[in-house]
Parts: C-alpha cells; sequence; structure tokens
C-alpha cells in the first residue's frame, strides 16, 4: 500500500474509516458526503485530538482495501482491533450520518451499513434509534 499509515490506526483513523467506506460504497464519495465527514471530524469532541492530516492517509487505506478481494473483510479486522467497544454505536451512527448527506441512500450504502452493524454487534433497537436519528438530521423540505 502506497500511503499506508505509519502506526496502527487509532480509534479516531477508524471512525474515519468506516464514514469513508460507507460514502465509497456506491463507488460515488459525493460532496455532502464529504463535508460531513469534514464537520464530524472537526465538530465531535471524539475527534478533539485527532490529527486531520491522517485523514488522506486513512482514505487512500480504506481505497486500496476496496481493490482487494477480502478488502472489506480486512477493513473490519482493522477497525475492530482499533476501536473500542464503546466506540460502536458511535461509529454507526457516524456512518449513518454520512450515507444520509446526500438525501439517497441506494442499495450499497444500505448494505455496507448493515455489515457495519453486523461486524459491530450493534443491537437491532439500537440501530433503528441510531438511523432514525439520521433520517431526521438530514430531511429537507
Amino acid at each position: 500500500m502506497t500511503d499506508k499509515p505509519e502506526q496502527p490506526l487509532s480509534p479516531q483513523d477508524a471512525l474515519v474509516a468506516l464514514m469513508i467506506a460507507t460514502s465509497a460504497s456506491d463507488d460515488t464519495v459525493r460532496t455532502a458526503e464529504l463535508v460531513t465527514i469534514e464537520r464530524i471530524v472537526n465538530h465531535l469532541p471524539v475527534f478533539a485530538e485527532y490529527d486531520v492530516d491522517r485523514t488522506r492517509l486513512v482514505a487512500n487505506l480504506v481505497f486500496e482495501l476496496f481493490e482487494e478481494e477480502d478488502g472489506l473483510a480486512a477493513l473490519f479486522g482493522i477497525v475492530r482491533n482499533a476501536l473500542p467497544e464503546r466506540l460502536h454505536e458511535t461509529a454507526y451512527a457516524m456512518a449513518c450520518d454520512v450515507a444520509a448527506a446526500d438525501g439517497v441512500l441506494g442499495q450499497p450504502e444500505l448494505r455496507m451499513l448493515e455489515e457495519i452493524r453486523y461486524e459491530l454487534d450493534i443491537p437491532r433497537l439500537h440501530a433503528a434509534a441510531i438511523e432514525q436519528g439520521a433520517r431526521a438530521r438530514h430531511l429537507t423540505l
């Protein structure tokens, strides 16, 4: 991997990786999704000490993994190693916000969210509440 992070992924890197993976899951990274990722990274307390320059490295890692046959499984393995369990629902909420950012949830994004729910062991009732919150935040007139 050309731009592989030099150190293991931090919990914040793992959160960024899942947001980028959600955005890229439909083979199109939309501006609204990028703006949402940037807003989340710039404003949520979990990213207070995060070096935003790592975002590009993490994005490159995600894109490279998506090119590999078992890249998604590898990505989830990396994320599970880096992300404390107490941040699993936070990660899912961020992924939902990214998916909802452009107002369109296609099958690839829905499938990615389903994979994240499964891989991070998010209880279905909790996931439904998180999804409803994302929908409410991203409604338009």
